[in-house]
Order: C-alpha cells, then structure tokens, then sequence
C-alpha cells in the first residue's frame, strides 16, 4: 500500500467515524435535548397558572371580606319581622305629609325568601300628582329597603289635578328562621 490510498483510507474511516458518532450519539443526543425543552417548556407554563391561581386566590380573600361587607349592610337594611307596623307608619305619615289621603292598605300574602321575607301591601291613595312624586322620592330615601310595583295612576274627573294611586309596595324584613 501506497502512502495515498492509505491516506484515502484514513480519511474514508475518519468520515465513517464522524457519520457514525453523528447517527449514534449527536443526534439521538439532539433529540433528547429538544424533548426535554418541550418538558420544561410545559412544566414553566404550569409554573406561571399555578403563580397566577395563587394570585387569584389570594385576592380572592380580599373578595370575600367585601362581599362580607355588603352583606352586613344589606341585612343592616332589614328590619325585623315584628317592626312592620312601624314601617307601615312611616309609609302612612309620608303619605300624608305630601297630602296624600289614604284610601286603603291590604297586606297580601307574604313571600318567605331565604335569608328573607317580602310583605307586599296594596295602598291606594288620592291626591294630586306633585304630592305623588315628592312621596315616591321620599320613599326612595328610607333606609329600609323598599320596592313598589304595579303603580297605577287615574284622574278623578270630578277635580282638577287630582289623581287616584293603586300601587303595591313591599317591604322586605329579615327571615329569622334562616
């Protein structure tokens, strides 16, 4: 053998060793490289939901003071069941302080809710239509929690100005059996 071929020799062998380490070493090596960056690519994405439902349960705390909060002051607005005489009094000297002349009140049928019930009373009133709204603007400003609905006005044909209300308000107490 000449000192060429054995150099081509040499250098065939150096290829197949380098073709060789690549097949079997480098690039399974690679592959692995890549799968294990995908794994900790996932396992940092998890990281960060994780960091942020942390986050989020934290505040959650903060959420249910707040809500605690206005609780309380919902149920501060409800009075209880045995003040609904004195609630209707007040309804009664709002009405009549705007000159409004009660004609009826009916309790209706109580509504029992948890956490609470609603009285609803028919009232039907007569006056004019100003005393109707400075009386429902008073309403409105009662610190008890107060709905009307079903609120019908008609003239009286027989004077000016005047009006008949059919109306039903509820009022709402606290439910002592909840």
């Amino acid at each position: 053998m000449t000192s060429g071929s054995r150099k081509v020799i040499f250098f065939i062998l150096l290829l197949a060793l380098v073709y060789v380490s690549y097949a079997y070493m480098i690039k399974p090596a690679n592959q692995h490289l890549a799968q294990e960056k995908v794994k900790v690519e996932q396992k940092r994405t998890k990281l960060l939901e994780l960091n942020k439902a942390t986050a989020a349960a934290s505040d959650l705390q903060n959420q249910l003071d707040k809500v605690e909060e206005a609780i309380t002051v919902f149920e501060s607005k409800l009075p209880p069941a045995s003040d609904i005489h004195k609630i209707l009094e007040d309804v009664t000297k709002i009405a009549q302080k705007h000159g409004l002349m009660p004609k009826t009140i009916r309790a209706l049928d109580a509504k029992n809710n948890r956490g609470y019930v609603e009285q609803p009373l028919k009232m039907e009133l007569h006056g004019n239509f100003n005393s109707y709204y400075a009386f429902l603007l008073e309403m409105e400003k009662l610190d008890r929690i107060t709905k009307i609905r079903e609120l019908s006005l008609k003239k009286q044909s027989k004077t000016e100005g005047q009006t008949e209300a059919t109306f039903i308000v509820s009022i709402f107490f606290q439910n002592i059996s909840a």
